[in-house]
């Protein structure tokens, strides 16, 4: 059973950084792609960064809203993905989602641009919040 519990969501102020972790457990070799996503209220969910767990940065994708301030990272041993948030800014506020892109055989299939990727993923965590004030 493929599980992803996540942590680090806090307040802030506007400025200040963060880091969010997601804990994947239950994937194996067919996990294919992992992201972030988020969602303020009264708006759309929003893609915020994609990446390969065996890739390298190279394999990064990040939303325009976000470039050049968040990084995401994997460690392989962990199992836990990270979503470091930097200069953060009040429209950063949200609830921030980790998922997970299982499909057997198809390598890459969730990576790319967040915001046309994301109906790709199937396997969603249950969402931290992030409340950055100015």
């Amino acid at each position: 059973q493929v599980r992803l519990m996540q942590s680090g969501g806090d307040s802030v102020q506007a400025g200040g950084s963060l880091r969010l972790s997601c804990v994947a457990s239950g994937i194996g070799s067919s996990t294919n792609c992992m992201g972030w996503f988020r969602q303020a209220p009264g708006k759309p969910r929003e893609g915020v960064a994609t990446f390969h767990p065996n890739g390298g940065t190279a394999h990064h994708y990040y939303g325009d809203s976000v470039k050049g301030r968040f990084t995401v990272s994997y460690d392989t041993a962990k199992t836990t993905s990270y979503l470091q948030m930097n200069s953060l800014r009040p429209e950063d506020t949200a609830m921030y989602y980790c998922a997970a892109a299982i499909y057997s055989g198809q390598y890459d299939r969730g990576c790319g641009r967040p915001d046309l990727v994301e109906h790709d993923y199937n396997y969603w965590g249950e969402g931290t919040q992030v409340t950055v004030s100015s």
